[in-house]
């Protein structure tokens, strides 16, 4: 008899986990969360999509700075920011693309060390004003394709020159076309190209946020 009863509460207890509801749900989840966040709180981009590809290049001492600056790679914005560029991604997933991150929220204080190296305002924001970066609303991006490929835009990230610039024509055509696809569908999605830098674009609305020099945790 006692077997009967153990063999009961094993079924009931399949039956009642089965009922849970499953991972499948998390999308609508995070879809309620974007729906009833308030827009200025800064969110961790990875906790709304898995559809971005991550190349956080100020956590590694592959740039101008010749310093790693981030703790950890990360991508924090506010959340309007965030439903823009997930907006984005997916108008550039239907024609085969994704985009590829390499720098989103910057603390104040990291900007006071670029602009140490850099003091020219076409390429670093003066930190006394203080970078669309510093209030979670600015992104720099590219574009893969469907292998992981970049797509060709012409020069590195963070290239210092006129080559780098959305008025500088004198370019193959496929370069052309990547960046004008590039800025075209960021454009259409809330953002605002920055003429001297094909890769970063800023949220409209973010200007009127103020900065900020928060630190985000790498547990």
């Amino acid at each position: 008899m006692r077997f009967y009863k153990i063999i009961f509460l094993v079924i009931f207890v399949l039956r009642f986990y089965s009922c849970k509801p499953q991972s499948s749900n998390t999308k609508l989840v995070i879809q309620q969360q974007i729906s009833q966040g308030q827009d200025t709180v800064f969110v961790n981009l990875k906790e709304y999509s898995s559809d971005f590809v991550y190349d956080i290049k100020y956590a590694t001492d592959a740039t101008f700075l010749n310093a790693k600056v981030y703790d950890c790679p990360a991508c924090y914005m506010r959340l309007k920011t965030v439903k823009a560029l997930i907006k984005a991604n997916k108008d550039f997933e239907k024609r085969g693309f994704k985009i590829k991150i390499w720098d989103c929220y910057r603390p104040l204080d990291v900007q006071i060390k670029m602009w140490k190296i850099v003091p020219d305002p076409r390429y670093v924001a003066d930190p006394n004003k203080g970078s669309i970066h510093n209030r979670g609303g600015a992104v720099d991006v590219t574009l893969v394709d469907k292998y992981g490929k970049e797509l060709d835009m012409g020069t590195v990230f963070d290239f210092f020159g006129k080559e780098a610039s959305h008025k500088y024509l004198n370019l193959p055509k496929n370069i052309l076309l990547n960046r004008r696809l590039l800025k075209r569908i960021m454009v259409a999605n809330g953002f605002k190209s920055l003429n001297s830098e094909w890769w970063h674009y800023d949220l409209k609305t973010a200007i009127a946020d103020p900065i900020s020099n928060a630190k985000w945790s790498c547990d």
